[in-house]
């Protein structure tokens, strides 16, 4: 059994397959590597294309193909559910990841035996400034919600071991904001997660679609992994800030004479049933991992 499965999704990525597929093929083949492609339900060529280099590799080279595009996070799903090795990682199509980087990733994580490296780009400049304000915007709302020890979440290039990471797929959304939540995920769990430096190349062809709607999905997605795994984080602020604007008005309006404030009873008692609520949430996370 080879130890590392690389992953890549396709969608409409015809042009950057001709370039890029062969040089990936070639690295695997020096490396021992295993390669799944999985083809998101493309529009264009890009499974013929991916057929046609299958039919002159050897076995090591799969290619799965959805009849409908389900998303990027779906495909990374297929992608990891169908590796069989020791660590899987996660690159992208468009041909801006260094292989070199693959090898550097793999030795760091048996070195380091961490359960995920992410491969950051934090010095590197965003290719738009749409994308860029929605990185800005999903790290901002992950560090206020939780500790978070790495800079670049949302890095397509992440290499895990492989029998964890199945473990949480089933946690993971289908978008785009994958790549966010499953290292929140592993962040939330304990598990150990570094960031090691990465290099980015120009795309070979395309646009990149994520922009600040993305950034906004990926925002509810991190709500809603926050609440499954540490709910206090969001309802204990909002009832602490509830109670005492509520206290704070209601002993000003009382001291004053003017008896007793309905907009501060209003405020205490919804702060009350918020903090109640998170009692609740925190007890249903707890039955949650116990049954994962």
């Amino acid at each position: 059994m080879n130890t590392l499965t690389i992953v890549i999704p396709v969608y409409n990525e015809e042009e950057s397959l001709v370039e890029f597929l062969p040089e990936v093929l070639s690295h695997c083949k020096t490396q021992g590597y295993n390669l799944i492609v999985v083809n998101d339900g493309s529009k264009d060529e890009s499974l013929k294309i991916l057929e046609g280099f299958q039919n002159d590799q050897a076995t090591n080279f799969s290619v799965i193909s959805h009849k409908l595009n389900k998303g990027y996070g779906s495909a990374l799903k297929t992608g990891i559910e169908s590796s069989t090795s020791e660590y899987v990682i996660t690159i992208d199509a468009d041909g801006q990841h260094y292989l070199e980087d693959v090898d550097l990733l793999f030795d760091v994580i048996k070195e380091k035996n961490a359960d995920l490296i992410v491969g950051s780009r934090k010095n590197i400049k965003s290719a738009s400034v749409a994308r860029g304000l929605g990185k800005t915007l999903i790290r901002t709302i992950a560090k206020m919600l939780m500790k978070l020890p790495i800079y670049d979440i949302n890095s397509g290039m992440k290499i895990y071991e492989t029998a964890l990471v199945k473990k949480y797929l089933h946690l993971t959304p289908d978008n785009m904001s994958f790549s966010d939540i499953i290292t929140l995920i592993f962040v939330s769990n304990r598990h150990v997660v570094l960031e090691e430096p990465i290099r980015l190349k120009d795309r070979y062809a395309g646009v990149s679609t994520i922009g600040v709607k993305t950034a906004f999905d990926t925002v509810l997605e991190i709500l809603n992994i926050i609440i499954l795994f540490n709910p206090m984080r969001v309802f204990l602020p909002i009832a602490l800030v509830s109670l005492s604007l509520g206290l704070s008005w209601g002993s000003y309006i009382f001291f004053l004479g003017r008896g007793i404030s309905v907009g501060a009873n209003t405020l205490i008692i919804s702060g009350t049933i918020v903090f109640l609520l998170g009692l609740i949430a925190e007890q249903l996370s707890a039955i949650r991992k116990n049954l994962n």
